[in-house]
């Protein structure tokens, strides 16, 4: 019999989450495990606050045009590369 502890120790899915038990196409949410902060939509909501922020205050666009250039580089890399990268090691995991 395998402990639930030994089976999560390697893998990125908790051994309580609710997709263990599901079929190896699915994976754990990595979102499941993050703070309030780093949340989708609290990611979301700050990368609009800020150059809509900026642009209020300031009105400069060569300011607020960076701003928005980085806030996309930030948004692809944490809300659609890392997570793509989760579940795939989440793939990975279920399938060894």
């Amino acid at each position: 019999m395998v402990d639930n502890k030994d089976k999560a120790a390697n893998s990125p899915i908790e051994a309580n989450s609710p997709t263990e038990a599901n079929s190896p196409t699915e994976t754990a949410s990595m979102w499941a495990t993050k703070p309030w902060w780093c949340q989708p939509w609290s990611i979301v909501l700050t990368g609009i606050a800020i150059p809509l922020t900026s642009w209020l205050g300031l009105h400069l666009w060569w300011v607020t045009l960076p701003m928005v250039g980085v806030i996309l580089v930030w948004w692809v890399l944490f809300l659609i590369l890392v997570p793509a990268q989760y579940a795939a090691s989440a793939r990975e995991a279920s399938e060894n």
